[in-house]
């Protein structure tokens, strides 16, 4: 079986590579800059905005991953039409090549509650997705827990640097983040499941359903530090996302969406997605101390 994976440096893509290969996948890469790809695999270069390169790297594809996001606005044009052409250009040529099955890792949709512009752009590809294939699988995720996963990378980040954690009204919203692992093993059994005939829309989820609150404090107990929270009765989420991105030396253009997409719950619609995949999932607990050991591996935490 030949699988293109699309964004193949990015934190999922790079993980997948090989976890693809190594359940017997033949695997070729798609990048802006294929020097960036680590794993040995053929790679075509492109760009999914564009749709250089789509066409070539489609060739006697089985399968075809769809990891690209944008998480800034470019040029005037905001995350759905930046989502929609990716998502128009993967799906025209991959119906040119003749690619039978497509899976796509997006995020959660709010349950009674507007979809921020980042969410909502998810949403759009997905449709486009679904409409475009024969067989589709479209999973949902919350945070990834993983030590290159930008959002947990985040949280840390602030953990370590913040002797104190502003807490705004958001701290009360629920979700269930996920271990990278579980990301990885639900992927790479999308690819060959049986489910995706008609189309097949997962939100995935962690065993365990916390508040943002919750989750920063199991991450400072699991680095052994103290952090005291600061509750705030108000949100001014414009200027502390900015402040935060800089405490934690991230990019506004990342962080600022991210932030603006707290204003309710994110939870799974059910927890069909496990069973269905055949995934055993880890706990919240397990997936953070995993990704730290993993980021000391090359760099060490002050905190710890």
């Amino acid at each position: 079986m030949l699988t293109l994976v699309t964004g193949a440096t990015g934190f999922v893509g790079a993980k997948l590579v090989p976890a693809l290969q190594s359940a017997g996948h033949d695997v070729r890469a798609f990048a802006r800059d294929p020097a960036r790809v680590l794993a040995d695999v053929p790679v075509v270069g492109g760009d999914a905005v564009t749709g250089a390169g789509l066409a070539e790297a489609m060739e006697g594809v089985d399968v075809a991953y769809f990891l690209i996001h944008s998480m800034e606005a470019s040029a005037g044009d905001g995350f759905s039409e930046l989502e929609r052409r990716s998502g128009e250009n993967f799906v025209e040529a991959a119906r040119t090549a003749g690619v039978p099955r497509a899976v796509y890792l997006g995020g959660p949709v709010p349950e009674g509650a507007r979809a921020s512009p980042h969410l909502s752009s998810r949403l759009v590809v997905e449709e486009a997705l679904m409409a475009g294939f024969e067989e589709a699988v479209a999973l949902r995720a919350s945070i990834s827990i993983g030590a290159r996963s930008r959002s947990f990378r985040f949280l840390v980040r602030l953990v370590e640097r913040l002797p104190a954690v502003v807490l705004p009204p958001w701290r009360s919203f629920r979700t269930a983040p996920i271990d990278e692992r579980d990301v990885l093993a639900m992927l790479v059994s999308a690819a060959t499941t049986e489910h995706a005939r008609n189309g097949l829309s997962l939100d995935i989820a962690g065993r365990d359903v916390l508040t943002y609150e919750q989750i920063i404090e199991t991450i400072a107990d699991l680095m052994l530090v103290g952090r005291m929270p600061i509750r705030l009765g108000f949100s001014a989420s414009a200027v502390a996302s900015r402040v935060a991105a800089a405490i934690a030396g991230e990019d506004h253009a990342l962080i600022g969406p991210l932030m603006e997409g707290l204003t309710s719950d994110l939870l799974p619609r059910d927890d069909r997605a496990a069973e269905l995949l055949g995934v055993r999932l880890h706990s919240f607990a397990a997936a953070v101390e995993h990704a730290l050991r993993e980021w000391e591996e090359s760099e060490p935490l002050a905190a710890r």
